[in-house]
């Protein structure tokens, strides 16, 4: 019987050793001089943007997805990710 994967074990609970990560978790840290909290959440939702048109050129590669779908579903993400900049990014100067 083989593995389906790397599982946490009660020394590594969260199983980060193995290189399992919560999805809620950023995969890198946002190292820009200009660091604010929504610099921070635009950095996440810009890893998961990236995460999730790997997912679909996935599926559009194995033929679980046709290329209209595919072109479809990265355009929609695209415009949350859009939108995301502009709500957190494109903020008025308060002062």
């Amino acid at each position: 019987m083989t593995s389906a994967g790397p599982r946490p074990t009660p020394s590594d609970p969260q199983g980060i050793a193995n290189g399992i990560s919560s999805p809620l978790e950023p995969h890198s840290a946002y190292r820009g001089s200009d660091w604010t909290p929504e610099r921070l959440m635009f950095h996440q939702n810009l890893e998961s943007f990236a995460e999730r048109v790997g997912l679909v050129v996935g599926l559009q590669s194995n033929g679980k997805m046709s290329q209209e779908q595919a072109y479809d579903e990265i355009r929609r993400i695209w415009n949350d990710l859009k939108e995301s900049k502009d709500t957190l990014l494109d903020l008025p100067e308060q002062g």
